[in-house]
């Protein structure tokens, strides 16, 4: 039964540090566009620089 002297407190302490993770998380805008970064991975990449001509060989004089 003593344990819930401990159990207790140490819960509401964790519910608390939840809490505040959440309203900080809110403020700093980790929830503000949560429909861009899901789409962004079926966009194509962008076609790469053009490509080096092939180099020529010196023996080929």
């Amino acid at each position: 039964m003593t344990i819930l002297l401990l159990l207790v407190p140490l819960s509401l302490v964790l519910l608390g540090v939840a809490i505040w993770a959440f309203v900080w998380a809110v403020r700093r805008g980790q929830f503000d566009d949560l429909d861009t970064p899901a789409i962004d991975i079926l966009r194509e990449d962008a076609p790469p620089a053009a490509a080096k001509p092939p180099q020529e060989s010196a023996d080929a004089d």
